[in-house]
């Protein structure tokens, strides 16, 4: 299906960055894989992804008989990024796909947050995401056109409660999503969202989630880890119409290589979720 293709993944060292990168692979692509691969930022209530981690998505790629590059950047720093994007041109030739999936998560009410805590999600999930595609988008319109798909989420499609920052991240990135489909449409790159719902990963799985999904729910959220784990999925799991607290990461990647591939070529401007249908709740 992608055969002869290159793709770039951002956040590829764990969750759906790693499972995206490895079902590309295994669709017939390249893989470059980039992440920060450390520490992002204090506010964070979860371990960061390690070279460890990156090194494990690579030997998973190279399993499924792709080629395999890592790239160790932080999407914030444009300079970062664009050294990273010819490193890839030298060392794969070109990019014909695109998956800015890298981003940060956490939680605070607007009346309590610190500056870091709105500015450090803003500049990950948003503006990191535009230096992505703004270093990215001119070697896939060098090669003629080509893929881009960007990460999302169901909460930049509602409010989020105590997750303001997060949610005007991922709005955000709709916005940037529609606007680069109109401009990069005439050079033949289609640009669309995933949108996962909560997905198994690190990014979910950590206390400061939980207590969110049990305030957004009225429940109590006190406890030690392990109750407000499982009073989090009983809530998590009533919300959602398939009965799932969480989908895998494996369960959006399916919709990152549709929408990589030339099946897609006529789907621009969009997003298509995997939200166990979550995505109910949503307006239109």
């Amino acid at each position: 299906m992608l055969s002869g293709r290159v793709a770039v993944v951002t956040g590829a060292a764990r969750g759906i960055g790693r499972a995206a990168a490895v079902a590309l692979a295994e669709a017939g692509a390249d893989v470059a894989g980039m992440d920060v691969a450390g520490p992002v930022s204090p506010i964070l209530d979860l371990p960061p992804a390690t070279p460890e981690d990156l090194a494990e998505t690579g030997r998973r790629v190279t399993a499924a008989g792709a080629r395999w590059s890592a790239h160790v950047a932080d999407q914030r720093d444009i300079g970062a990024v664009r050294a990273v994007a010819e490193a890839v041109r030298r060392e794969h030739g070109g990019v014909d796909v695109l998956f800015a999936n890298a981003g940060i998560q956490a939680f605070a009410p607007l009346l309590e947050m610190t500056d870091q805590h709105w500015h450090d999600q803003i500049d990950v999930n948003l503006t990191g995401a535009a230096n992505v595609l703004r270093v990215f988008a001119p070697l896939l319109v060098r090669r003629g056109g080509g893929r881009i798909v960007v990460t999302s989420s169901t909460q930049g499609q509602h409010g989020t409660t105590n997750g303001s920052a997060y949610s005007a991240s991922k709005w955000g990135l709709i916005g940037l999503v529609k606007s680069a489909a109109l401009e990069l449409g005439p050079h033949g790159v289609t640009v669309n969202a995933v949108i996962p719902g909560l997905v198994d990963t690190a990014l979910t799985r950590h206390r400061d989630r939980y207590v969110q999904a049990l305030v957004e729910a009225g429940k109590p959220a006190s406890g030690d880890l392990a109750e407000v784990e499982d009073a989090a999925i009983a809530a998590l799991r009533s919300k959602t119409p398939l009965g799932v607290p969480w989908v895998e990461p494996e369960d959006v990647a399916p919709l990152v290589v549709f929408l990589a591939s030339d099946a897609a070529r006529m789907v621009s401007g969009t997003s298509f979720a995997a939200t166990a249908g979550d995505s109910a709740h949503v307006t239109a």
